[in-house]
């Protein structure tokens, strides 16, 4: 039998490499966000550690449903996020350039206009089989993908569709590294 409910555990922080600076002491907030898989595959080549946007939630670690844009157009990834750093936006172009030398301009180019923006800090990365466009259509009865992202304690049918998707076994997964600063 699936469970319709998300775990309700928060992800583990006592992996080699993981922050210092990041406690774990709540449960994640599951999201759905969009992502380019471009900036997905970053991940899995050691080269993105943190995901940069200019919105989001504050003080808490995120569960995050990763729906990929066009091309690819399927909800099959799951990543921990630990608490965003929110911080103005020369520290977020800051934290950029550390993880991948030249990517810090582009960051700022993002977020320069705002008084803050946030580094979200990459735990842990799960890829599944996944659902198509279609099939979250069909199970849905509409989609659209996300912009900013969905609070899925708010949306209760795609909440029960997430939940589904983590009862599969990961087709990979991995645990991010943090170096110490």
């Amino acid at each position: 039998m699936v469970s319709d409910e998300l775990p309700q555990q928060p992800p583990q922080n006592d992996f080699p490499g993981s922050p210092a600076s990041i406690e774990m002491t709540s449960l994640p907030e599951p999201i759905v966000m969009s992502l380019y898989r471009q900036y997905y595959d970053l991940i899995w080549q050691g080269e993105k550690r943190h995901e940069f946007r200019r919105r989001f939630l504050t003080d808490t670690p995120t569960t995050w449903f990763v729906y990929f844009n066009a091309p690819v157009s399927t909800l099959s990834a799951v990543i921990d996020l630990g608490p965003a750093i929110a911080a103005p936006p020369e520290r977020i172009a800051e934290i950029a350039e550390q993880a991948r030398p030249v990517n810090g301009a582009s960051v700022l180019e993002y977020v320069k206009d705002l008084e803050q923006a946030f580094a979200i800090p990459i735990l842990r990365v799960r890829e599944y089989t996944g659902l198509s466009e279609h099939d979250l259509r069909t199970e849905l009865g509409s989609w659209q993908r996300p912009h900013g992202y969905v609070r899925l304690n708010e949306n209760p049918p795609l909440k029960a569709v997430c939940g589904r998707l983590l009862a599969d076994k990961p087709t990979r997964e991995m645990l991010v590294d943090h170096p110490n600063p």
